[in-house]
């Protein structure tokens, strides 16, 4: 019975992984390269046929910009706000590209600020 429950649980997050995945408009191709697995991972994973480590469970939620309780079908944590959104994006850019977003960013602030 336990493994019963076991295989259940994992094909519960593999539905909830590929909604995410079909409401992010990414492939099985682009999830599985973004995360570093193959296609065939991502379709067992999906299809509740395999586990998962905890670093890939940790980058398909980074690749998904999901909430990792919700996968888990828990309750969901607080969502994020957009500038939260936003922070998580500049994160993932490279040094010289995140410089030009946030000098652009307080331009944009500071031309805000001075309007008020």
């Amino acid at each position: 019975m336990g493994n019963r429950a076991g295989s259940q649980e994992l094909i519960q997050l593999g539905e909830r992984i590929r909604q995410k995945r079909k409401d992010s408009h990414l492939s099985q191709e682009t999830l599985a390269e973004k995360a570093g697995i193959s296609v065939n991972t991502v379709s067992r994973i999906e299809g509740g046929q395999a586990a998962m480590s905890i670093e890939i469970f940790a980058k398909m939620v980074e690749v998904l910009d999901a909430d990792a309780n919700e996968l888990l079908g828990r309750k969901p944590g607080v969502k994020k706000n957009p500038a939260h959104k936003m922070i998580s994006r500049v994160l993932n850019l490279r040094p010289k590209e995140q410089k030009v977003v946030i000098q652009t960013m307080s331009a944009l602030i500071d031309g805000i600020e001075g309007i008020r």
